[in-house]
């Protein structure tokens, strides 16, 4: 199962979308389950159901601040190189969905307003691209980290004879 299978079994379970792509990358990051669920849950719904940035885009970004922020050496440095990964890997998420905005991706999606989240039915699922955008957030992220080393390089698909 790849971490995109994750990351949307993750949502499809009842999990927000920052924690069902966190949760995905855990393994990377030393979080157990709890944890990690406690650390992204905050994110979910654009951050607190304010529809701003993408919760799953939100999650990749800690998870790639886990992995490359030298935290021993906090210097505008290591500020900006990790801002250039964050940007690179927000720059191919926007190029799947032409926004990084929760508000964007549910334009076409009637939502109910305020803090109350929504009941997690057939139809919830039927009508949101959440599920879709937990899976690209995660194939994006972990494409970047397939490039930058951090994970082993995709196997090669058998050629059929």
């Amino acid at each position: 199962m790849t971490r995109a299978d994750r990351a949307e079994e993750n949502f499809r379970k009842g999990l927000n979308c920052a924690q069902s792509v966190f949760l995905a990358f855990s393994d990377l990051t030393s979080f157990d389950e709890r944890t990690a669920l406690k650390v992204a849950a905050p994110l979910g719904g654009g951050v607190g159901r304010l529809r701003e940035i993408c919760g799953a885009l939100s999650a990749s970004m800690l998870v790639a601040g886990l992995l490359f922020y030298d935290a021993d050496h906090p210097t505008d440095a290591e500020k900006s190189a990790l801002y250039e990964r964050e940007q690179e890997i927000a720059s191919r998420f926007r190029a799947s969905f032409g926004t990084v905005l929760c508000r964007d991706l549910l334009a076409d999606v009637e939502t109910t307003p305020g803090a109350q989240a929504e009941a997690r039915t057939e139809d919830y699922y039927a009508r949101r691209p959440c599920p879709h955008v937990c899976r690209t957030a995660a194939a994006v992220l972990e494409e970047y980290l397939r490039e930058q080393g951090v994970l082993p390089a995709a196997p090669e698909k058998a050629e059929r004879s």
